[in-house]
């Protein structure tokens, strides 16, 4: 029997078990609930992470963007199975150029936030909260013109976004899932290649960076000529009067660091500490 580790919202529930159906031992799905700031979603890999450690629960499922470039000892990625797809999407318009000017719009991720602002700079960008079902409750109430969420959520919960936003580019590991577990315990047949090469050089770039959930920064790999990956990153401040991109092909193991060197020498760095200073309490 694994037991497979799980927040309980419905998103996290259709992962959990979308995994528990393609293992092919006997599963059990534990529920794990968390404390803290309702905005925190770190606090749910936290718990999940302790439960792994404490031997509740054998696997943790994750969505990748969530996972934190450093694991604790003794933990690993066992696996990241097929990705779905990594791009942002709008619900409420077909598309930003379509929002008029003064637009609400909602979401609850600073990287989007700043993207959204550099890009349209006349939007009222607002924080939204709860689980999917909650935010689109609020657009159908009004409260907001229009929603920015992860397209492989709605698509995961059954839902089609009313437009994609290539614009943006998507946190690291945005679309895919994240099996985590104590060292040695293996799930081979969950891990896809493709997906796995591109949120692994994702993930080495903000690591490579240093950024944090603080930081506002979009990095998106798709698979290039031969073996090579295409990443493109964004860098910026959270109200996205700056911000830098880069986009560059090469093989997996080193493109991450390469254009993580690449925006460091074009003031990354300094750029990145603004920004943690920027939303500091």
């Amino acid at each position: 029997m694994i037991r497979v580790g799980t927040r309980g919202s419905a998103l996290a529930l259709t992962q959990a078990r979308w995994v528990a159906k393609r293992i092919e031992e006997e599963t059990e799905l534990v529920t794990v609930t968390a404390t803290g700031p309702v905005g925190d979603k770190s606090r749910w890999v936290t718990e999940l992470e302790r439960a792994l450690l404490d031997d509740r629960i054998d696997i943790a499922v994750h969505s990748a963007k969530d996972v934190p470039t450093e694991l604790p000892p003794g933990l690993q990625l066992i696996a990241i199975p097929a990705r779905e797809d990594p791009r942002d999407a709008v619900c409420g318009a077909p598309s930003l150029s379509a929002l008029p000017s003064g637009a609400r719009v909602g979401t609850s991720s600073l990287r989007r936030r700043a993207q959204l602002k550099a890009l349209r700079d006349d939007l009222d960008v607002l924080p939204v909260h709860g689980n999917v079902d909650t935010r689109l409750r609020k657009l159908r109430d009004g409260e907001y013109d229009a929603l920015v969420l992860a397209a492989a959520g709605l698509r995961r919960l059954g839902l089609e976004p009313d437009g994609l936003l290539d614009e943006l580019v998507p946190a690291a590991g945005q679309g895919a899932l994240a099996i985590e577990a104590c060292s040695g315990r293996a799930l081979p047949d969950l891990v896809d290649p493709d997906a796995t090469r591109a949120v692994s050089a994702e993930r080495e770039l903000v690591h490579a960076l240093g950024a944090s959930c603080n930081t506002p920064v979009g990095a998106h790999a798709r698979a290039a000529d031969g073996d090579e990956l295409e990443l493109s990153a964004w860098v910026g401040l959270p109200d996205g009067s700056e911000w830098l991109s880069d986009r560059l092909r090469g093989g997996p193991d080193e493109i991450g660091h390469l254009v993580a060197e690449r925006l460091q020498a074009t003031g990354a760095a300094d750029l990145l500490h603004r920004a943690e200073r920027a939303v500091a309490p």
